[in-house]
């Protein structure tokens, strides 16, 4: 498929998916669209053991929704194939990955822009980067996971100020309140990028996959956390790469994982 909004390229096993509708990289229907694709065939290509999601190289990751592609769906945000349904789709399949997702900021990301952040398992930014949900300052309460996401991610005092303010903050704070992993300089952070994303695909595949979806489940049901534990291990603990890494510790040698 060929996109319009978005850039993809693979650097190794890391599959980079840069958002690129200059200036702002607002989200519009077709980004959206592009997007869920690019992040379906990212997830089910077995090179792929990475994916990065990056805002490019400009002042914006991304403000956030096209709001003249948004307001003609306020009225009824249900209607499959709008953008707000469209967008929702896009984000929970983001969130849904079983490959490791990156979230590489490299500016603002505001609205829908923090929220494909808060989809990505990992998130990473320039000392430079702002994130925040102002939607209450429309009207609008986030619909693409600001609700739900945030508050597991930053505590739920830090998210009823984000959400209900609708204040724009800096890197060093979504740091501080647990949104990054990383800060860095500008002018490192592509590089920092692929050592971090390199390093998640380096990882065993079955064990990755199986912790992964156990998270994501466990998420959704909380009580279920130990029995979704116990299926996660005993799923990686089948695997040949669990008995090469075994072996290799025992052997006092690297690994070699061969994804089985």
């Amino acid at each position: 498929m060929t996109y319009e909004h978005i850039l993809v390229r693979e650097a190794g096993a890391v599959c980079w998916i840069t958002l690129n509708r200059p200036k702002a990289n607002a989200l519009s229907l077709a980004l959206m669209q592009e997007l869920g694709h690019a992040v379906e065939v990212a997830d089910t290509a077995p090179q792929v053991r990475a994916i990065v999601l990056y805002g490019g190289e400009g002042k914006f990751f991304s403000a956030g929704a096209d709001l003249p592609t948004l307001q003609p769906t306020l009225k009824d945000p249900t209607v499959e194939g709008s953008f707000i349904s469209e967008g929702l789709k896009t984000v929970n399949r983001l969130a849904a990955c079983t490959t490791p997702t990156l979230a590489v900021v490299n500016g603002v990301a505001l609205g829908g822009g923090c929220e494909l952040c808060l989809a990505c398992h990992l998130r990473i930014a320039a000392d430079t980067a702002h994130f925040g949900q102002p939607e209450i300052r429309l009207g609008l309460v986030p619909g693409w996971g600001g609700v739900h996401r945030l508050p597991r991610l930053i505590g739920e005092a830090h998210a009823y100020e984000w959400l209900l303010t609708g204040n724009t903050y800096s890197a060093a704070h979504a740091h501080a309140v647990g949104l990054l992993q990383m800060v860095v300089a500008a002018d490192t952070l592509t590089a920092r990028a692929q050592e971090l994303a390199e390093q998640l695909a380096a990882q065993p595949r079955v064990a990755t996959q199986a912790l992964l979806t156990a998270l994501q489940k466990r998420a959704i049901e909380p009580a279920q956390g130990p029995a979704l534990e116990k299926q996660a291990f005993e799923t990686a603990a089948r695997s040949e790469d669990a008995q090469e890494g075994l072996a290799a510790f025992i052997e006092k040698r690297p690994p070699v994982f061969s994804g089985q």
